[in-house]
């Protein structure tokens, strides 16, 4: 049997390289595995269904067998969480069936695995998972090194799509009929209901919920700021493209369609989420805010007043409310000693728009990451002199190069379906994906070693990541601390940015930037790409004293899970956070739909943690 040259995943291991894997048959393989488990799992017995594990294995599961994002590393751990109030029997996990071929796949230069979707089913759900089973070297038998389950529908409450998706009109005689536009605005108003989701912040993030939502029967109304849909991107700085390919960022039931750009302008984007907004009917009401929240324990109700621009201010009553304003928080602006004295421009990466006003100035841009290095291009082809303050290290991969390596396989022209990608880039247990992208990290440097090799000869310093797998484990530990770099490298390279490297500012006068290290440099505006601070900031800033309920969002706690956001409970039994990358925002929207319909319908219980 052939193995895949251009392998889609890379693994560590301490099982032994698998040999003569010309003798085996992985379709063979992989149902007797699958059957074996299936048959353990009926039985019962949590020592026959751990036997089918790795010492080192993982099963991760997301809201199949129990109402949380699990990942439990090792056969303990495994045993452990299955004998948590008879897990096996009570969730009544059946019927597994393989979903596809098995692939027999290269998983880096050291070692292969087989690997294959299935389907199955609990009690209450319909799930898909994904295996990936590797050699033991103690007794040469195939076991699993991951395996993913994950609940994809509940049963009796089914998305309405293909032969049960609505008529859009009732035929016959109807004297009082309103028309699909009447009705449509009706329901946008909420003149006759109530939402059982607020959804603050109409971004990806809120959108994606809206929808995954609408399509399983949960009322959901999205409140934003901004006058238009869309304008959370129109209003950032005029050159910013999406730094991800479009393979990779496509919203829930709606692709991009096959002329778009592989690099999205945040403008075109902007009218995307407006057309997607009204394609998928969702309740969306713009120049609106919070102006209070309150929530009740007794009833697990909020009461939530909404502030509209030229409207009435209305009052409603939902189950929960989900912080959709982004991963980040409040903008993290540092004290400058000496600001009040300056005489220039002064301002958050968040609030830059152009360089275009300071031509022939001179501009010091604050921050080493993908907005930093942005706006310090943007500064150098408008015209202005530009110096770059790295103060720390920064992880840079190019674009072309680093964008190509790190999705090769999923997320990609040609690749496997959208969902498919989703699944086999989810079905990682996080804390896993540290080894897995050691190697990738290594291939995409050796691609890029030109452009690290100047950068660091101009004197820029360079980050690994964590366990040096840079930027999947930068962003999901951090959010950030990388540069995708689509052009502002070569510039520091060839000086035309100027690099100032591992000095923090000290003070400002009225002319210039004075570092700790003594030096001075002249300045008309400078620009502090320093970063947000956590998202709870922004939830407390809306929702008040019930967000200090709230742990603190991202990072990964001990399991390699996320910490209070997606289908995480956040230390608030009513307030959910949603939010990441498209690509991301796509995948979790639908797990956390998933949990608030199962909380909705009585299937899960409302709780805090």
């Amino acid at each position: 049997m052939d193995v895949l040259s251009h392998p889609r995943e890379s693994a560590k291991s301490t099982v032994a390289h698998v040999e003569n894997t010309s003798d085996t048959d992985p379709a063979v393989l992989a149902q007797r595995w699958l059957t074996s488990l299936g048959d353990a799992v009926e039985s019962k017995d949590v020592n026959l269904v751990t036997a089918h594990f790795l010492d080192d294995g993982y099963w991760r599961d997301l809201l199949a067998l129990s109402f949380d994002n699990r990942t439990l590393h090792s056969i303990p751990k495994i045993e452990e969480f299955l004998l948590q109030g008879d897990r096996l029997r009570e969730s009544g996990l059946r019927n597994f069936k393989l979903d596809g071929q098995p692939e027999l796949t290269k998983a880096n230069r050291d070692f292969t695995w087989i690997q294959c979707f299935f389907n199955f089913e609990t009690n209450i759900a319909r799930g898909r998972g994904f295996f990936r089973l590797m050699r033991d070297a103690s007794d040469g038998a195939w076991k699993a090194k991951t395996l993913y389950t994950g609940a994809e529908e509940w049963k009796g409450y089914e998305e309405k799509r293909g032969p049960t998706r609505p008529s859009g009109v009732d035929h016959g005689e109807n004297v009082e009929r309103k028309s699909w536009k009447d009705t449509r605005d009706a329901k946008k108003e909420l003149l006759d209901s109530e939402p059982e989701v607020v959804i603050i912040g109409a971004g990806q993030s809120g959108l994606a919920l809206a929808a995954c939502l609408g399509q399983t029967g949960v009322d959901a109304l999205v409140v934003d700021k901004f006058e238009r849909i869309g304008d959370n991107w129109r209003k950032r700085y005029n050159f910013l493209v999406l730094h991800d390919p479009v393979w990779s960022d496509h919203l829930p039931y709606i692709s991009f369609p096959p002329h778009w750009p592989i690099f999205t302008p945040k403008d075109k984007l902007a009218d995307w989420f407006e057309a997607y907004a009204n394609t998928m009917d969702l309740n969306v009401w713009t120049s609106s805010t919070i102006r209070e929240a309150t929530y009740d324990d007794d009833s697990n109700r909020w009461t939530v007043t909404i502030s509209r621009a030229g409207k009435a201010e209305r009052i409603l009553h939902p189950t929960f409310v989900v912080m959709a304003t982004g991963h980040s928080g409040e903008p993290n602006i540092p004290t400058l000693d000496g600001i009040d004295k300056f005489k220039g421009h002064v301002c958050h990466s968040s609030q830059h728009t152009t360089g275009g006003d300071f031509r022939g100035k001179k501009a010091i841009v604050v921050g080493c990451c993908n907005s930093g290095h942005d706006i310090a291009q943007d500064f150098y082809e408008q015209g202005a002199d530009v110096t770059i303050v790295q103060r720390s290290k920064t992880y840079v991969m190019s674009c072309d190069e680093g964008a190509r390596i790190l999705f090769r396989g999923l997320y990609e022209e040609n690749g496997p379906p959208t969902s498919d990608a989703d699944i086999m880039f989810n079905s990682r247990p996080y804390h896993m994906i540290q080894d897995l992208n050691r190697y990738v990290t290594e291939e995409i440097a050796e691609a890029d070693k030109e452009l690290l090799a100047g950068l660091t000869a101009a004197g820029f310093a360079i980050e690994w990541g964590p366990g040096k797998a840079g930027l999947m484990m930068l962003y999901l530990t951090r959010g950030g601390g990388y540069y995708i770099d689509v052009g502002a490298s070569k510039l520091i390279i060839d000086g035309k940015i100027k690099l100032k490297q591992g000095q923090e500012i000290d003070h400002l006068t009225e002319t210039s930037v004075v570092f700790a290290d003594g030096t001075e440099i002249e300045a008309d505006t400078v620009v502090l790409a320093t970063g947000y601070k956590n998202m709870k900031t922004t939830a407390v800033k809306i929702l008040g004293k019930e967000a200090e309920r709230m742990g603190n969002v991202w990072g990964l706690d001990e399991e390699g899970e996320m910490n209070a956001i997606w289908s995480r409970n956040t230390g608030h039994p009513g307030l959910y956070v949603m939010g990441g990358n498209l690509m991301l925002v796509r995948f979790w929207s639908k797990r956390l739909a998933l949990k608030i319909k199962a909380q909705v319908a009585g299937l899960a219980p409302i709780k805090a943690n």
